[in-house]
C-alpha cells in the first residue's frame, strides 16, 4: 500500500479571494459535473443539470448578481480509452462524438448553461499543468508505490471495506465494488501520491465553521463520519504506459495525470485559472450527485487549500433515479434516454416531472405511468385548466383583466378568523393569505435546495384555486345584474392573480410554459420578476397595474394531455436509437 511520508506538508498558503462579498449584486457561478464522455446522456445527467439550472433561473429572476452556470464533459481517463477501443475509434473523435451529445441534450432541455467545458481543450489543459505545479510547490506531492483494488468505471481506488464478491461477465468469481457492483482489478504501480492524510484538521475545521457547506445534512453528515476514519494519501497519477489519454504529469512523462485531478481543475479554468479567477472564486455552488460526493467534499476542498484557495462555498448533492425500483444499466436494458422522454413528454413536462418528483435526500424511481399521470394532472388539468376556464369568452367575453371590488371581497385583518364578509367567505381568505405567502416559501425552498417542496406549495395553492373558482360558480352569475357582475369580476380577477404569482414562480422550472401562461395574461417581461412581485394589491388598497388591461392572445392549450400509454410506449422505441449507433 501507500508509503507514508517523511515530513508534514509545508503550512498553507492562504490566497485573498475577490468573490467572498455577501448580499445582493454578489457573483455565484454554480456548476454542473462535468459528465464522463463514455456514453451517450442518461437522465441523472439531466436531473443534475436541471437542478443547477432551475437555481440559476430562480437567481435571475431575483435579480441578485451576475451569475454563470457552467457544465461539460470530462473526456481523459481509462474508461474513455478502453470504450473507444471498443467501438473501434479513437478516443478524441468518442469526445468529439459524446460531447456533442451533451451538448444537444442540454440545449433540447432548455439548460441555461454560459460555459461548457471539454477536458480536451488547451486552455483546460494550461490550468490543470498550472494547478499541478501548485501542489508540487506545495510540498503536498511525492512519488510512491501504490498497490489495492482499482475500479475503471470509478476511476478509483477502493479499499476492502467497499468490496465485495461478485461474478465477472463469464460467471467466475471476482470482487465487485460494493455500491456500482463494477467489477476491480489488483492494481500496483508508483504514482505520484498527494498528502491527503494531512488535511484532516483542515477540512474537518472547514465544515465545522460552515455547516451548510455540504447539503442537505444527511450528506454533511457521511461527510465527517469519513474525515473520523482512516484518510490515506491519495494516488494523482497513472504510469504512462496503462494510461495514454491524459495529461502528462509536467516534468515527468513517465505518470499521466489522475482522471479527477484533471476533472475537478474544470470548475477553475471555466474562470480564468491561474489569472482571473479571484472573481469568481469561491463564491460556488457545486450540484453534484452523491455517487461523487467523496471527490468533491473530501478531495477537491483538500487540493484546494494545498494550492493556497478555499473550498467551493456550497456542495449541493443529490441522489440517484432509478428504474421501476432497480438502478439504471445497460446489462439490464433500462437505461432512459433524456431526449426521447422529452420528445414524449414535451420539454417541460419532463422537466416539471424530474424537479418535483426528485427528492436531493433520497433515490427516486422513473416509470412512464408516473410522468403521465403527474404532468396530466397538475400542468394540463389542475393549471391548464384553470387558465382555459378563467379565459374563456363565455365567461370572459371582454377579454380584460377584471376589475377587483373591496365590498365583495373585503379586507379584514387576521385570515384565521375570517368568517366571510361580502361574497367571500371564511375559506376564500385563507386561500389568498396562503398564495400572499407563496413566493417567500419558493423563495425559501430554492435557497434551501428543495425545489420539489416549492412546487409542491405551487400544486397545492393551484388545486386550492381550482376549488375557489369551482366553489363560487362564476358561469352560473347573471352578467346582467350588476352586483353580480361585481362579484364576478371579483372571482375572475382574483384567480388570474393567482395565475399570474404561478406563472411567475414556475418560470426556473418550466419557462416556456409560464412564458405562454404570462403572455396570455398580457403581463410584460419586465414585470415579470421575483423581486417585488405583488398579489391581489386591490385586496390591500393599493392600485394593480394589470387591472382592466386587455389580456393578451390566446395561446391555446397551456399543456396538452399525454395520451394513452400504449402508444407513446410505441412513439418512444421508434424514437430509441441503439448506444452503439450513438458511439
Amino acid at each position: 500500500m501507500w508509503r507514508p511520508p517523511r515530513r508534514l506538508p509545508r503550512p498553507l498558503r492562504r490566497a485573498a479571494a475577490t468573490a467572498t462579498a455577501t448580499g445582493p449584486g454578489r457573483r455565484l457561478l454554480l456548476s454542473t459535473p462535468i459528465f464522463y464522455a463514455n456514453g451517450p446522456p442518461h437522465i441523472g445527467h439531466l436531473y443534475s443539470a436541471l437542478l443547477a439550472d432551475a437555481l440559476l433561473r430562480h437567481r435571475r429572476l431575483r435579480a441578485a448578481g451576475p451569475a454563470r452556470l457552467c457544465t461539460g464533459t470530462d473526456e481523459h481517463g481509462l474508461k474513455i480509452q478502453q470504450a473507444a477501443a471498443a467501438a473501434g475509434t479513437s478516443p478524441a473523435e468518442l469526445c468529439e462524438r459524446v460531447s456533442g451529445l451533451f451538448r444537444q441534450a442540454l440545449t433540447q432541455a432548455g439548460v441555461a448553461y454560459t460555459d461548457f467545458t471539454r477536458t480536451s481543450e488547451p486552455q483546460h489543459q494550461r490550468a490543470v499543468r498550472h494547478f499541478w505545479g501548485a501542489l508540487r510547490d506545495g510540498g503536498v506531492l511525492y512519488k510512491g508505490s501504490y498497490e489495492g483494488w482499482y475500479c475503471t468505471p470509478e476511476e478509483s481506488f477502493l479499499p476492502e471495506s467497499q468490496l465485495a464478491e461478485g461474478t465477472d461477465a463469464q460467471g467466475r468469481p471476482c470482487k465487485v465494488s460494493l455500491e456500482t457492483g463494477h467489477e476491480v482489478h489488483w492494481t500496483k504501480e508508483e504514482n505520484y501520491m498527494f498528502k491527503l492524510s494531512a488535511f484532516r484538521d483542515p477540512l474537518q475545521n472547514w465544515l465545522r465553521d460552515n455547516p451548510r457547506a455540504i447539503f442537505p445534512d444527511p450528506f454533511y453528515q457521511c461527510v465527517l463520519r469519513w474525515l473520523d476514519e482512516d484518510l490515506p494519501d491519495l494516488s494523482v497519477s497513472r504510469e504512462r504506459n496503462r494510461l495514454q489519454w491524459g495529461i502528462p504529469v509536467p516534468s515527468d512523462p513517465t505518470q499521466t495525470i489522475y482522471v479527477w485531478v484533471d476533472a475537478l481543475v474544470n470548475y477553475l479554468s471555466v474562470v480564468g485559472y491561474p489569472e482571473s479567477h479571484g472573481a469568481w472564486w469561491p463564491a460556488v455552488h457545486h450540484v453534484v450527485g452523491k455517487d461523487i460526493l467523496k471527490f468533491h467534499a473530501l478531495y477537491w476542498p483538500a487540493l484546494l487549500l494545498a494550492v493556497g484557495l478555499e473550498p467551493p462555498e456550497r456542495i449541493l448533492v443529490h441522489s440517484h433515479w432509478t428504474v421501476r425500483g432497480q438502478k439504471m444499466s445497460k446489462s439490464l436494458g433500462n437505461v432512459v434516454d433524456p431526449s426521447v422522454c422529452m420528445g414524449q413528454y414535451g420539454v417541460d413536462g419532463f422537466r416539471y416531472f424530474l424537479l418535483r418528483q426528485g427528492v436531493p435526500e433520497r433515490d427516486c424511481d422513473y416509470y412512464d405511468e408516473k410522468v403521465v399521470k403527474l404532468v396530466n394532472s397538475e400542468l394540463a388539468d389542475a393549471l391548464g385548466g384553470l387558465l382555459n376556464r378563467s379565459t374563456a369568452p363565455s365567461i370572459n367575453p371582454s377579454n380584460i383583466y377584471p376589475c377587483f371590488s373591496e365590498s365583495c371581497f373585503p379586507k379584514v385583518l387576521d385570515s384565521r378568523e375570517a368568517r366571510g364578509t361580502g361574497r367571500a367567505c371564511a375559506e376564500d381568505y385563507r386561500f389568498v393569505a396562503a398564495v400572499a405567502s407563496l413566493p417567500v416559501q419558493v423563495d425559501s425552498y430554492f435557497e434551501g435546495f428543495q425545489i420539489y417542496k416549492a412546487l409542491e406549495c405551487i400544486a397545492q395553492c393551484v388545486r386550492q384555486t381550482n376549488g375557489f373558482f369551482q366553489r363560487h360558480r362564476p358561469w352560473k352569475l347573471d352578467r346582467r345584474d350588476a352586483v353580480e357582475q361585481l362579484w364576478l369580476d371579483t372571482i375572475l380577477h382574483v384567480t388570474l392573480e393567482c395565475l399570474r404569482v404561478y406563472g411567475t414562480l414556475l418560470q426556473p422550472v418550466v419557462p416556456h410554459m409560464a412564458d405562454k401562461l404570462l403572455s396570455r395574461l398580457a403581463v410584460g417581461p419586465g414585470e415579470r420578476r421575483l423581486s417585488g412581485l405583488t398579489f391581489l394589491a386591490r385586496y390591500d388598497g393599493k392600485p394593480c397595474p394589470f387591472e382592466g388591461r386587455q389580456l393578451g392572445p390566446d395561446t391555446g392549450i397551456l399543456f396538452h394531455r399525454l395520451g394513452k400509454l400504449e402508444t407513446m410506449k410505441k412513439r418512444k422505441q421508434e424514437a430509441q436509437v441503439p448506444d452503439k449507433q450513438l458511439l
